[in-house]
């Protein structure tokens, strides 16, 4: 039995490990190094609990779930010697898309509040209603519903009304 659940985790940690990193890169404002932490630490959680999450509805919302409750408790107890950098690492082999865009894009993400970071992150890349972002961040429909209209605001103030400008870049 344990070999069988064994077998079942790592194909769900292989399917999804990808789909974790790059939500977890959105919700770190692209910090890399602290996105694979975030993953590692999501997968250990859910491999100690692989035998309750492989039973649920939805295993990919709650590692979801997992990863976005693991990024804020680090937001909570960051230490206050670490400092944020707006510098990103030099990567060989540019991936494909709108480099300064998608640059511009991770930097306004940075100056949000980590919990405006997360509920853009849900709602939007994940795609996700506002019952299941209030579900993953432990809050009401209305709490979230009003912190996505602050959050894009506070976006449209760093990037603009028009981000056609970003765009033609």
């Amino acid at each position: 039995m344990r070999q069988v659940l064994a077998d079942q985790y790592a194909e769900f940690a292989a399917a999804r490990a990808g789909h974790l990193y790059r939500s977890a890169c959105l919700l770190t404002a692209g910090d890399t190094h602290l996105a694979e932490d975030l993953v590692q630490e999501t997968l250990g959680k859910l491999y100690i609990g692989w035998h309750r999450v492989n039973r649920a509805d939805n295993p990919a919302g709650y590692a979801q779930t997992v990863l976005t409750r693991t990024f804020l408790a680090h937001q909570r107890r960051r230490s206050s010697t670490e400092r944020a950098t707006d510098v990103l690492p030099d990567r060989a082999g540019a991936e494909q898309g709108d480099v300064p865009l998608r640059l511009t894009l991770l930097q306004a993400l940075a100056r949000l509040p980590a919990k405006d970071r997360a509920v853009v992150v849900l709602r939007y890349w994940e795609d996700r209603s506002i019952e299941e972002t209030a579900d993953a961040l432990h809050a009401s429909s209305a709490a979230v519903r009003t912190r996505c209209t602050r959050a894009l605001g506070r976006l449209r103030d760093l990037l603009g009304e028009d981000l056609g400008e970003y765009a033609r870049r």
